[in-house]
């Protein structure tokens, strides 16, 4: 609780982990800065799987907690001996894989900041960033795309499933997405799907793989980018071509049972990872160029954010149940109320 006349903030505040309703709508005092740091007025917050990881207590965090990994706004302050990397105060900054962005302002390392150009704004830096250079390692470095190469895409209409479909079919592959409703097949195809296969209620009676198959003249996929998980691994795994990949990115639907590596000599040699995005931006000159890439790609119109939704911050747990249950189309973002109700005061309580 912060003291009387002390500088406060609206800030969504993890005190246990559990379900969506431990999620707690709070005034926190507003943080300062150390060495190396920068104090952000944060615009807008994106939504991402890993904040439910979080939230649920699959990844242990210290608590309390301020979640989100992800966020953009406006530089405030340096602390002490800071580089300030060539940003400035009153510079517009986004970042990802940093948690606190579920608040009006955040601390920050200088380091892993970056800059948002003009063409871009908070709202859309905010929804892109860790997808975007996820979708941007994991297509190029992960299992790097050939011009023609048969994709499947598993949940290809949630926000990263829509940057991975665009992204390969931009390095000309074909994708082969997988939704679970007529309005996420439009999306899916708007971004850039060859073909669509259905799941859940709508899905057909063959398994998804005799379906990919059916659709690779019997071959199968080069690489399946999987972020669901436990639901989904079996017939990602089952789709793949001789010496495919299996990308295994998020854990959508629980985390996958072990796995016998003998599977992957009797699938055809397969190749089967986990990557991360901590490991591909692990210095500054790898952050900004992906970051770049990402924003550039915006810029350009090589890539869209065709479905966007934003929420006030103190429906973060709303936020969070729809995405759980598969409620969102793209991309949701938290945005914190701006104005004079930034700075409070306890003094009442």
């Amino acid at each position: 609780m912060a003291e009387a006349g002390q500088d406060v903030m609206d800030a969504v505040v993890l005190h246990e982990p559990g379900g969506p309703e431990q999620l707690r709508f709070e005034q926190c005092p507003v943080p300062t800065p150390g060495p190396g740091e920068a104090l952000v007025e944060v615009a807008a917050a994106g939504v991402n799987f890993v904040d439910l990881y979080l939230r649920s207590g699959r990844y242990p965090v210290p608590m309390p907690a301020v979640l989100g990994q992800e966020g953009a706004g406006v530089v405030r302050a340096f602390g002490p001996d800071t580089d300030p990397h060539g940003l400035r105060v009153g510079g517009r900054v986004a970042w990802a894989n940093v948690r606190g962005a579920y608040a009006q302002f955040a601390v920050v390392p200088a380091e892993r900041l970056v800059p948002v150009p003009d063409a871009i704004d908070d709202r859309t830096a905010a929804a892109v960033l860790l997808q975007g250079m996820t979708a941007h390692y994991l297509v190029h470095d992960t299992h790097p795309v050939r011009p023609g190469q048969n994709v499947l895409v598993q949940a290809a209409a949630g926000g990263l499933g829509l940057l991975l479909t665009q992204w390969v079919t931009l390095l000309g592959g074909r994708v082969i997405a997988t939704v679970s409703t007529a309005e996420k097949e439009q999306l899916a195809r708007k971004a850039g799907a060859a073909e669509v296969v259905r799941y859940g209620p709508d899905a057909g009676d063959a398994p998804l793989s005799e379906q990919v198959r059916a659709l690779t003249g019997g071959e199968g996929v080069a690489a399946v980018y999987d972020g669901v998980g436990a639901a989904t691994f079996a017939q990602s795994l089952a789709s793949l071509r001789p010496r495919g990949t299996l990308v295994l990115h998020g854990a959508a639907s629980g985390p996958v049972d072990p796995v016998d590596p003998a599977l992957l000599q009797a699938g055809g040699s397969l190749f089967l990872t986990r990557p991360d995005l901590t490991h591909h931006i692990r210095d500054r000159s790898e952050l900004l160029d992906r970051a770049r890439a990402v924003f550039d790609g915006l810029a350009r119109g090589m890539l869209r954010l065709d479905a966007v939704g934003d929420r006030p911050l103190h429906e973060a747990a709303q936020a969070h149940a729809d995405l759980a249950g598969r409620r969102v189309l793209g991309k949701v973002v938290l945005v914190p109320a701006a104005g004079s109700d930034r700075r409070r005061a306890f003094a009442s309580n």
